[in-house]
């Protein structure tokens, strides 16, 4: 009896543990999505499991109800729902087969699994169905968001790079050529700064849409970063050239852009142009060197087209190795300051010097300030260089001081990020204070270039630290974007007549009036005037006939090492003296008459 009740008790434990696993399953048929059936042909058993009315819009109950999928399923998939649901007669374990919906963009993928016995006589049958159209969805969106760019729908970088050498592979096997364009917007930061983020991303847009119309199937366009677009074109020529697509770019970019605010955006793009094989046998090396041609059109034709060559190659090349071998030479500190004398034009005496930065690398050979004072203002590396320069002149003042006694002025040159930052005028007041040297013994140059992101901001720092005592110079007038109607705003103290006037102004009557009406002008608002590039004595007397104050020049002194000018600084020291001392003589000397007093 016992015996009996445990093997029930076994039983409906056994029966409540094969409802609850067919529960579980069936909640995760429900969950996926999927449905099944199941047919056992020895037992004639059917049973059916699963969404079948939300997947094709029929409920499955009886083994003849899958003859009515062929209702719903599209024409063009009847063939393959027939195989699938007549797996058996196939031979096969497996049958797997995507089929439409006639209505909807339903697709739906059956596999059908069938066991055989031993005789091959078919024992029991499996379908699956399973809705894939989402899946298809998911998958062709991560395609997109793998190949396209979300903001402008053109190719993003690395569909661009594979099309790019797809096209290099081609031209390579046809013996053509195969063009790239990289196109940057100029000064985009400033524009995104001024109508902000989303605005800026809507300009974006709207310059795709635009670039977007060259494509064809020899253009593919595709954006690079955030305002950088590359167009690549095989076999270029005739209306698929280069220069055809720049200037209808061109021809559209006078016309102002128009954002959804309102806004009239009106921008320009520079462009470096590479070609297949000239410019490079890969895509990567093209993009390299059209990004190198396209810097270059920044910095000599902004607004306009560069195309790479060799010379431009080695110049870029020239440029990574000296901003490489900058930051050594900032560690070890191997620079120097030379020294140009100048010099009253009217009585010759040694006004002051202008402190001239020179590099002296590593095998002991000098770099010119003209090659590597650009790459150093673009690195960044301007501010460790213009720090040291403004130390090692104070203290080089201060000395000169304590030895010969020298009350002129040394002049420094300032770059434009340097006067960016915000405690320049307070390390320049600590300096002074440090070597004991007074405000009015130093004097900052500042070339136009300073005014161009932000002039009311640096008019006011100018201004800050003129209040000090410390003199403000303009330097190279007349060769930048600078006017003489603003120049009376300026907080400046003294203007250099850049070298190109002074060349001239002998045998140009036209530079010679405007250089002579500049002086007048500049003596009218209480500023004195150098003249730089002197090297004759012909501009000299030129020069002093007009009024110049200052002269600077080959012609009076080099730029000279610390040793050498303080030669110039022990000659002077010693006129200074002997012109004392005749003063002094004079002072002592008197007139003995011609008759004496009898108690003289």
């Amino acid at each position: 009896m016992d015996a009996t009740y445990y093997q029930l008790d076994m039983l409906k434990t056994l029966n409540e543990k094969l409802k609850n696993s067919d529960r579980i399953n069936r909640a995760f048929l429900k969950i996926s999505g999927h449905a099944y059936c199941y047919y056992n042909y020895n037992m004639d058993c059917f049973e059916a499991a699963g969404d079948w009315q939300s997947l094709c819009g029929l409920q499955i109950r009886y083994l003849s109800d899958l003859d009515l999928l062929s209702d719903y399923v599209a024409q063009e998939d009847t063939d393959t729902l027939i195989s699938i649901l007549n797996a058996e007669k196939s031979g096969q374990e497996m049958v797997i087969g995507t089929v439409g919906l006639r209505e909807g963009s339903i697709q739906l993928e059956m596999i059908a699994y069938v066991n055989y016995s031993l005789t091959g006589s078919p024992i029991e049958k499996f379908i699956l169905i399973q809705d894939i159209s989402r899946v298809d969805k998911k998958k062709k969106e991560l395609e997109y968001l793998a190949y396209f760019d979300t903001l402008t729908g053109l190719c993003n970088r690395n569909y661009f790079v594979n099309k790019l050498q797809e096209y290099i592979d081609k031209a390579a096997a046809m013996n053509t050529s195969v063009s790239l364009a990289m196109l940057d917007i100029d000064g985009f930061k400033r524009v995104n700064d001024s109508i902000g983020l989303i605005l800026g991303d809507e300009l974006i847009q709207d310059v795709g849409v635009f670039l977007k119309e060259f494509e064809n199937e020899n253009i593919t366009v595709g954006r690079f970063g955030a305002d950088v677009f590359n167009i690549a074109i095989f076999d270029p020529g005739g209306m698929n050239s280069m220069e055809h697509i720049f200037s209808r770019l061109s021809r559209r970019l006078k016309r102002p852009f128009i954002l959804s605010n309102g806004d009239e955006i009106t921008i320009t793009m520079s462009c470096g142009v590479a070609e297949y094989p000239e410019g490079g046998d890969s895509s990567f090396v093209v993009i390299k060197n059209a990004e190198i041609a396209m810097f270059r059109a920044k910095e000599t034709n902004r607004g306009g087209i560069a195309f790479f060559d060799q010379d431009m190659l080695d110049e870029f090349l020239k440029t990574i190795s000296i901003e490489h071998r900058l930051k050594d030479a900032i560690e070890t500190n191997s620079f120097v300051l030379y020294y140009q004398p100048q010099f009253d034009s009217m009585t010759g005496a040694l006004r002051g010097a202008e402190a001239l930065i020179r590099w002296r690398d590593y095998d002991g050979t000098i770099i010119s300030p003209a090659d590597f004072i650009p790459v150093a203002e673009k690195s960044g590396a301007i501010i460790a260089i213009g720090n040291w320069v403004l130390k090692e002149a104070i203290s080089t003042l201060s000395s000169w001081k304590r030895q010969f006694n020298f009350d002129g002025i040394i002049s420094v040159n300032l770059s434009a990020l340097q006067l960016k930052k915000d405690d320049l005028d307070s390390r320049i007041l600590k300096l002074l204070s440090d070597y004991n040297v007074e405000p009015k013994n130093l004097e900052l140059e500042i070339t136009e270039s300073v005014f161009i992101d932000d002039y009311k901001e640096v008019i006011e720092k100018l201004r800050v630290i003129k209040d000090a005592g410390i003199r403000i110079s303009l330097d190279d007038f007349g060769t930048g974007f600078s006017s003489l109607s603003y120049l009376r705003e300026l907080p400046i103290d003294t203007l250099k007549i850049d070298k190109s006037f002074v060349d001239s102004l002998t045998n140009d009557e036209t530079t010679g009036i405007i250089t002579e009406s500049i002086i007048k002008m500049v003596k009218q608002l209480g500023m004195k005037t150098v003249a730089e590039g002197v090297e004759n004595e012909s501009q000299y007397e030129w020069l002093r006939n007009i009024e110049c104050d200052t002269i600077q020049g080959y012609l009076l002194g080099k730029p000279m090492p610390a040793i050498d000018f303080e030669g110039l600084l022990y000659k002077n020291m010693s006129n200074e003296l002997e012109k004392e001392n005749r003063q002094n003589e004079k002072k002592r000397t008197f007139i003995i008459p011609a008759e004496f007093p009898d108690d003289f």
